[in-house]
């Protein structure tokens, strides 16, 4: 899953409203001294840099689909920044002490099947992918950021940085449907059910990840309780209807 930013605030509202206490407002060099949050971390940032080496492959395959060479060029640049966050990601696991390979490798059965369930049949639902389904994913992981080591935590947005592709979707989806309203109701449906399929992958990934699970659901210091995880998923159906707004499409 190709993890991204949205062109507006919404998906930052977590790391910014939260007041960084315990392991939040500690470096790596202290908050890695629990190894159970270790383990918690070295799975994010396993997940994390396998969606990105599988948002460079997807990239790449997209290029194909685009109408012209402008859109080939811009998406082959995207697709170069991507790989670029995977190596940040894969030298910081080497950084920490744990194996990049063996790290993502807990992750590639969950994202090759989130990836072979929404293949998009052509390029605008390529674009509506990249945009909508990969940045619940993006959401989800700025959540977590929050309550993340100070070290980890700017790792993790940085990685998270937009490479351009939100407002390049928008700009060719408007455009599309402004030539043809039909295409409207198409991609509205394909963007529903990419909702429901990232929203099932995110849960599916943390629920077989023991360390991310009981971060989240407050066994770590600073994790989110149960309540916490449904207002955190409220949250991102709120951004995702937001998204769907700035396409020209019904959530």
């Amino acid at each position: 899953m190709r993890f991204m930013t949205t062109p507006d605030n919404t998906a930052d509202a977590s790391e910014t409203a939260v007041e960084h206490t315990g392991v939040a407002a500690q470096d790596w060099a202290r908050a890695s001294a629990d190894p159970q949050y270790r383990a918690a971390v070295v799975d994010l940032l396993g997940a994390l840099a396998y969606g990105e080496l599988a948002a460079f492959e997807r990239l790449a395959e997209d290029a194909k689909l685009a109408p012209t060479l402008a859109d080939k060029a811009e998406l082959a640049k995207m697709a170069s920044a991507e790989f670029h966050h995977y190596e940040k990601l894969r030298d910081r696991l080497t950084e920490i002490g744990a194996e990049p390979t063996a790290a993502m490798e807990p992750f590639v059965a969950a994202l090759d099947g989130f990836h072979k369930q929404t293949a998009p049949s052509d390029w605008l639902e390529g674009l509506v992918k990249a945009y909508v389904g990969d940045s619940i994913a993006s959401d989800f992981y700025r959540e977590v950021a929050a309550r993340l080591d100070s070290d980890s935590r700017g790792l993790v947005l940085a990685v998270l940085d937009d490479t351009g592709h939100a407002s390049f979707a928008v700009e060719k989806v408007r455009a599309a449907i402004d030539a043809d309203p039909r295409v409207g109701g198409r991609l509205a449906l394909w963007a529903r059910r990419l909702m429901g399929e990232a929203l099932s992958q995110s849960q599916r990934v943390v629920a077989d990840r023991d360390a991310l699970s009981t971060m989240l659901v407050g066994g770590v210091a600073d994790g989110f309780d149960l309540a916490e995880v449904g207002k955190m998923f409220s949250r991102i159906t709120e951004a995702h209807t937001k998204r769907m707004a700035a396409l020209g499409l019904a959530a």
